[in-house]
């Protein structure tokens, strides 16, 4: 993949060259499989002069490659390169040895955060609060063994006493990202469930703090020694 396309505005051309719905039907068209302009032209119903420069867009922004057949060497193949649509997604966090997912009490959405990311990616995960509770709350524990995960109640901790220099630092809520200021590296703007106290709400916070673990996981790119 070129440097050009991994930089925002190599992804924006991407991004800009599949804007078109012809376009984007091309692409569609190649993802599984190769085919020449003609064999587009007419599984999509479309002039080949207006096939022929919609290629030409795609060919530019580095989507499309074309290949000579080794049978009839006047036809050639269109190629779709996935690589250039992986560059569609941001660039991934790289040498990532652990995460440590932060809130005000380390009572819920961190816990439930750290113990979701270990179980879907392996890598280490922590977390700590900025005030800490004396223990995790019982709806936390609960909702955690409801999906098949355990959380120790009194394993709470201070950030004092868990972050260190080389950690990716999550802020899981609002207080805890404006009191941690620079330290942390992201912040995930999850509703505390702690005032409502009930079971619905613990659960939507674990379906949200799910979603995001999905998002997060591929774009961490580990150290070689980081699973160790």
């Amino acid at each position: 993949m070129s440097t050009d396309a991994m930089t925002v505005e190599g992804r924006a051309r991407i991004h800009a060259a599949l804007g078109d719905p012809a376009r984007l039907a091309i692409v569609d068209t190649l993802t599984l499989g190769d085919a020449s302009p003609g064999e587009i032209a007419h599984s999509l119903g479309m002039p080949t002069n207006l096939v022929a420069h919609h290629v030409k867009v795609l060919e530019t922004a580095g989507l499309l490659v074309r290949t000579r057949s080794e049978g009839d060497r006047r036809r050639t193949y269109l190629q779709l390169r996935p690589e250039a649509l992986a560059a569609l997604a941001p660039a991934a966090l790289q040498n990532t040895r652990r995460v440590v997912f932060v809130c005000t009490r380390n009572s819920a959405r961190s816990q439930l955060a750290a113990a979701l990311l270990h179980q879907r990616t392996g890598m280490p995960a922590a977390s700590a609060g900025t005030h800490p509770a004396t223990r995790i709350h019982p709806r936390a524990v609960q909702v955690a063994r409801q999906h098949g995960i355990t959380l120790d109640p009194t394993a709470t901790a201070h950030i004092g006493a868990v972050i260190g220099d080389d950690d990716l630092v999550i802020a899981v809520c609002d207080n805890a990202h404006e009191e941690l200021a620079d330290r942390a590296r992201l912040h995930w703007s999850i509703p505390d469930p702690v005032p409502a106290d009930t079971d619905a709400a613990f659960e939507t916070a674990f379906a949200e703090i799910a979603a995001r673990v999905e998002r997060l996981a591929p774009a961490l790119h580990t150290t070689e020694n980081s699973h160790d």
